[in-house]
């Protein structure tokens, strides 16, 4: 009973999810208009809260109210928000000099070194293959505030480093908000 309660739950979620769950390859956005973005008011939610994310909404509000959409917290229909930075190189850079305090080439008398930690990977068979780097993906999704129907979902994601995650954003949104009320796929806007 427990086991057929629980597929039930699975099937209904996995029915209930948004479009905007499957995303569109790096460079790319995505836009699912179920239908056009209603010219009602529209708040927009951060699903988390960082500067780059304030900073990524406030542009959204600005193409919405351009729209002639009344923006504001609170509103008729919702707007969520997921904007997501991720940087598994750490920057490409290395830290070199004292680690907590000393110096780690050499402690003293007595003491093991440490060598140096060199700025790349060293790994068998050559040189590690390079991923695209450090990514910003931005997703949007318009729910009706009348029983939660997903209306409109965005999604777009770039490769750039942290300096200039805000201005690829920027370009992101503009992307999206250029032709928005009708499905496809295409060029994300990505600065060079």
């Amino acid at each position: 009973m427990r086991i057929a309660a629980g597929l039930i739950a699975l099937l209904a979620l996995g029915t209930a999810l948004p479009a905007a769950a499957q995303t569109p390859r790096i460079g790319q956005l995505e836009i699912k208009a179920y239908q056009a973005i209603p010219k009602t008011k529209t708040a927009v939610q951060l699903t988390s809260d960082s500067a780059l994310a304030r900073n990524l909404r406030r542009e959204v509000m600005i193409r919405i109210a351009r729209r002639g959409n009344e923006v504001g917290f609170s509103g008729g229909n919702v707007m969520r928000m997921d904007v997501q930075y991720i940087d598994l190189l750490g920057g490409g850079s290395v830290t070199r000099g004292p680690v907590g305090g000393r110096d780690q080439n050499f402690d003293g008398p007595a003491a093991n070194p440490r060598p140096e930690v060199p700025g790349f990977r060293i790994e068998r068979g050559g040189s590690a293959p390079m991923s695209g780097g450090p990514t910003l993906r931005i997703t949007l999704t318009l729910y009706s505030t009348d029983g939660g129907k997903v209306l409109w979902a965005a999604s777009a994601s770039c490769y750039t480093q942290a300096s200039m995650a805000e201005n690829a954003g920027t370009l992101m949104i503009d992307s999206i908000f250029t032709d928005a009320d009708k499905n496809r796929i295409g060029d994300a806007g990505c600065p060079l």
